[in-house]
Formats: C-alpha cells, sequence, structure tokens
C-alpha cells in the first residue's frame, strides 16, 4: 500500500503540483545546510585566516591572504588547547560514567522494583524539570563546598564536575520509560530461574538496554563538553579547567586567529562524536518507548 499524505500520488504527477513542490524542497534543505553547516564553516575560515581578514572582512567567503593552517597547531600547541581538552575529555568520560551508574540504578527501582514510594519519588523528579538551573545554583555549590554527612569540600576535584550532572531528573526519566517497556515476563522468568535484584538489573536489564544507555552516555558527553558556569565555578585552579572555561582567559593573551584556532577545535570533537554515533543514538532515541515482546 503506498503511504498516506497531503498530497496524493495522483497530485504528485502533476507539473504544477511537482515543480513548486520539489522548489520548496530544495530551498528548505539550503536553508537547514545553511543554518547548520553555516557557522561551522566559517569558524575554519576564521581560523585559518589572518586576524586582519576576521576584522576587515568577516562574511567572505576565503581567507584574502595565504592560507594559515599552522594556527591549528599554534593553538594546540602554545595556547595549550590539547591540554585542556584533555581536562574536557576527562570531565565528560566521568560525567557519562556517573550518569549512567544513577540513572540506570534510578530507572531500575522506580520501573521494575516498584516501592510503595516509588509514584511519589517520580513525581518529585519530574518536579525539578521544573526549577531553573540558575535558582539551585546556588544551594548546589553549598552542597559541593561542604558535602552533608562527610563535611568534606569537592572544590578543585573532578567530583565537583562529576556528581552534580549525574542526577540528571530527564536522563532518569527517559531511562525509567526505558525499562517500563520491557516485559515483565522476562523478569518473572529470571525470578523464576533463580535471578536475584542484582542479577536482574545486571544480566537482564542492562544488556537489553543498550540503545537508551548509549544515548544518556551521549548526551552527558555533550552536556559536560559545553557546560561554561559550574566548572567556572568549582574549578578555579587553571590546571583542571575544561577548555569551555580556559578559551575566554586565552583570548586575553593571544591574537584572535589564534583564539579561533582553538574554538574550532573544541567544537570538532563534539561534532564527530555525534556523526559517529548518530545512528545508535537515533535508534536510542526511537526506542525510549522500550521493548516489544
Amino acid at each position: 500500500m503506498s503511504e498516506r499524505g497531503a498530497l496524493s500520488d495522483a497530485d504528485r504527477r502533476l507539473t504544477k503540483v511537482r515543480v513548486p513542490f520539489v522548489i520548496g524542497q530544495v530551498v528548505v534543505l539550503i536553508g537547514l545546510l545553511v543554518a547548520g553547516l553555516g557557522p561551522l564553516l566559517w569558524l575554519l575560515k576564521a581560523a585559518i585566516s589572518p586576524t586582519q581578514d576576521s576584522i576587515r572582512s568577516p562574511l567572505a567567503w576565503f581567507p584574502s591572504g595565504q592560507v594559515q593552517w599552522g594556527n591549528l597547531s599554534t593553538a594546540w600547541q602554545q595556547a595549550h588547547i590539547g591540554y585542556y581538552l584533555g581536562n574536557t575529555a576527562m570531565i565528560a568520560a566521568g560525567t557519562a560514567i556517573a550518569s549512567l551508574i544513577v540513572c540506570t540504578t534510578a530507572g531500575y527501582v522506580l520501573s521494575v522494583l516498584r516501592p510503595r514510594w516509588g509514584a511519589l519519588l517520580s513525581a518529585g523528579i519530574l518536579a525539578t524539570l521544573f526549577v531553573p538551573h540558575i535558582v539551585s545554583l546556588v544551594p548546589l555549590y553549598l552542597t559541593v563546598l561542604k558535602v552533608p554527612v562527610v563535611h568534606a569540600n569537592l572544590t578543585n576535584t573532578f567530583w565537583a564536575v562529576w556528581l552534580p550532572p549525574a542526577a540528571s531528573a530527564f536522563n532518569v526519566l527517559i531511562v525509567k520509560r526505558f525499562f517500563d517497556g520491557i516485559p515483565r515476563e522476562y523478569f518473572e522468568a529470571a525470578r523464576i530461574d533463580g535471578a536475584g535484584t542484582v542479577r536482574v538489573f545486571t544480566s537482564l536489564v542492562l544488556p537489553l538496554s543498550r540503545p537508551i544507555l548509549g544515548v544518556v552516555a551521549l548526551l552527558s558527553i555533550i552536556s559536560s563538553w559545553k557546560d561554561y558556569l559550574w566548572p567556572l565555578l568549582v574549578l578555579t585552579n587553571p590546571d583542571l579547567q575544561p577548555v569551555s572555561v580556559a578559551l575566554p582567559k586565552i583570548a586575553k593573551v593571544t591574537e584572535l586567529n589564534i583564539q579561533l584556532a582553538g574554538l574550532f577545535l573544541a567544537l570538532l570533537i563534539p561534532v564527530l562524536l555525534f556523526l559517529v554515533f548518530q545512528r545508535a543514538f537515533l535508534r536510542g532515541v526511537g526506542l525510549s518507548g522500550g521493548i516489544k515482546a
């Protein structure tokens, strides 16, 4: 059967319908390409151009002088972009691991174990989505400054940027929704075979949840990669700061083209990550409703 749409197959064969339809598709495609690739291409052009080119003619298509590919290596070495990217990778990896641990265990409790207070806890987690991030910034900073019970100061440690994003309400809820879609018969069969709570979690739930776990990991990495305000507050030691915090400081002591080269290098990695894992990401989003029996 042919797919249903706003236009029938007979209408699509008419010239007066087909030509405007194709033109509209081309215009939308060009607009999406300009909006998506335009900033990246401009940043690449500015990164390999002399500083005066970016100042005199910022909207030029190509550099007016010699292409300076050495700006990228200069930004990597002299501006220490590579070192700060290493810090950023460390923060992103730790955040992803912490997010996976918190989201999977919380989703497992709420979706599979289902305690009596589970509905109340789910409502509380959902309610935190409506709290602006800036409102919770001060209480969160005070908590990191003196962690309850242990009374430890986590500032200037990677724990200060790993733990707070791990308790993301959005990630917990999408993982719970995925777990809700796993047929209950799987859990009953596992318990009949003698599997305990931990065994069901590690041997059944986690292997079935690889698509959504990839989504959570990728979202956590991208979120931590572009975060600026929170690392600026809790990581005052320059040796621990990510590239998002270091770039404004680098701008004060380097030329504009070196700064733009650093920006391009910092932007290139998350873009490549998404391009490499886009199929797994989109498949995981599509399967966020669960698994059909």
